[in-house]
């Protein structure tokens, strides 16, 4: 028997967490996650069409006395700088789970700037950033960062390296 997939102990952990509900912009990346997510009757899960949608959610989860966590990729952050602002005015803890793009294995030029500048771009606005490079950390890293958000009630978010998950491959169809 093979050990589950480390998403499935992350979304463990965002269980024990109290996490209630998930808000996600569709990604391959958190593809694991978010089937989980669906396949959980106690989870409220939101498809957004805009990350930003997705804090607005987290801080009405709040609001209303539950934790919710959101699923968006790197290139999705600089949608949020807005919002992002949001959790940390309402002195909300807020966690994010973040998909790297931009890094190790890119084929897509357009994915790097955003890649390099999500960090960066998230600790400006007062977001912990913390970042989870292999699958022997990544559990943790979460348990840990949702345990600062929920109970410091400030923004924490959650890098998942793009070696973690893993490159994305185009494959160009025959005869181009």
């Amino acid at each position: 028997m093979t050990a589950p997939p480390w998403q499935d102990g992350v979304y463990a952990a965002l269980k024990t967490a109290g996490v209630k509900q998930i808000a996600y912009v569709p990604d391959a990346g958190h593809s694991r996650l978010i089937e989980l997510a669906h396949a959980d009757n106690d989870m409220h899960v939101v498809v957004c069409t805009t990350e930003e949608e997705g804090v607005a959610l987290a801080a009405g989860a709040h609001l209303g006395g539950q934790r919710a966590c959101l699923l968006m990729q790197s290139s999705g952050v600089g949608n949020t700088i807005n919002m992002i602002g949001l959790p940390t005015t309402m002195r909300a803890g807020f966690l994010t789970l973040i998909t790297m793009r931009g890094e190790w294995g890119e084929f897509n030029g357009w994915q790097v700037p955003m890649g390099q500048a999500t960090e960066t771009v998230l600790t400006a606005m007062g977001v912990h950033v913390k970042r989870a490079d292999s699958k022997e950390d990544v559990v943790d890293m979460v348990a840990a960062s949702a345990y600062l958000a929920f109970n410091s009630a400030i923004p924490v978010a959650v890098l998942f390296s793009q070696r973690l998950i893993g490159a994305k491959v185009f494959v160009k169809p025959e005869g181009e």
